[in-house]
């Protein structure tokens, strides 16, 4: 029932919908195509644009949500980009979910769908010799059909304004720290998945209410069918069979890490325009809490903190896993 709610939901919020321009004839069979919503973010978009084709992206099916920047134009040039646009309350659709579910069920059944933020950065096993076509065909020959990953939070080393991020710059430049630890795990008995809370967000803005920290946990590669949707943010889909992306019989599912590149010299002024928006989750409850616990400009890195070498390392830290993928 909560399925056919969330499915009836996204029918009625893609008439809020207005294609900019749709070039999903384009679309073939076997391509893998991108859903992402955004808001004003035109100086991450060509590097966000470049690391998805270089992993094998065949295709862009993009939401703005009312950006005035420019990045709307920029990216409706490109041939393997479909825009839509919306000026509808972000919160009143599921945080940006109920459009994308909408076109997911027109163009991405029988694909496999990558959601992700404009600021997460997919890493799967062998990523760097291996395109993501590879990763599809070896779930689909697994008889998988969903890939689970942990969202680690980026940052770098001093002030976080000291990180000075322009247009086309590979983010990572700057926020090449993360935490390898400080991370807890429960699950969800109602829907079957993990949820994994901690890392900097929780050491630095919750660290007197961790269990209000962000989760970390998503799903964002799945082979997509019509009687799919997501039930909050990319955290968690129905039916729940989708969610079953750990080991549970002692042993481990391959996994990948969403890289987070949140905290640049950008971060301030957007905590306090999404604070002020109050259109993310709980009325903007995490961009509300970092406007509280830093009026100043915050340093997020420690002496735990461990700096990003590769997929591998991150394999060793047991942040993800390539499981029996040889």
């Amino acid at each position: 029932m909560r399925r056919k709610r969330w499915k009836l939901r996204a029918r009625r919020k893609g008439r809020e919908l207005t294609a900019v321009q749709d070039r999903t004839h384009s679309i073939r069979p076997t391509d893998i195509i991108l859903f992402c919503t955004f808001r004003n973010e035109d100086i991450r978009l060509p590097f966000f644009l470049q690391y998805y084709r270089d992993l094998g992206v065949n295709h862009f099916i993009f939401v703005d949500n009312g950006s005035d920047d420019g990045g709307a134009d920029y990216v409706s040039g490109d041939p393997d980009v479909s825009l839509w646009k919306t000026d509808g309350a972000y919160g009143r659709s599921r945080y940006g979910i109920d459009w994308l579910t909408y076109l997911q069920d027109k163009y991405a059944h029988g694909h496999w769908a990558l959601t992700v933020d404009v600021d997460e950065f997919f890493v799967y096993p062998f990523c760097d010799t291996r395109p993501i076509r590879a990763l599809a065909d070896w779930l689909e020959a697994s008889e998988v059909r969903s890939f689970g990953t942990m969202m680690l939070d980026m940052y770098p080393k001093g002030p976080v304004a000291a990180a000075v991020y322009r247009r086309g710059d590979d983010p990572f430049k700057w926020a090449n720290w993360f935490d390898p630890g400080n991370y807890t795990i429960k699950l969800n008995d109602l829907y079957r998945n993990l949820w994994i809370q901690g890392g900097p967000r929780a050491r630095v803005f919750f660290d007197d209410k961790p269990s209000q920290s962000p989760a970390l946990n998503k799903i964002p590669f799945v082979k997509w069918d019509r009687s799919y949707t997501y039930v909050s943010s990319t955290h968690m889909l129905l039916p729940r069979g989708l969610n079953l992306v750990y080991g549970q019989n002692g042993g481990e599912k391959s996994s990948g890490v969403l890289l987070h590149a949140k905290f640049l010299n950008i971060f301030s002024k957007r905590a306090l325009e999404e604070a002020d928006r109050a259109e993310h989750y709980s009325h903007g409850r995490e961009y509300k809490s970092y406007v509280t616990e830093n009026d100043t400009d915050p340093e997020i890195w420690c002496q735990w903190s461990e700096q990003y070498i590769n997929w591998r390392q991150l394999e060793a830290l047991g942040l993800m896993s390539k499981g029996n993928w040889a």
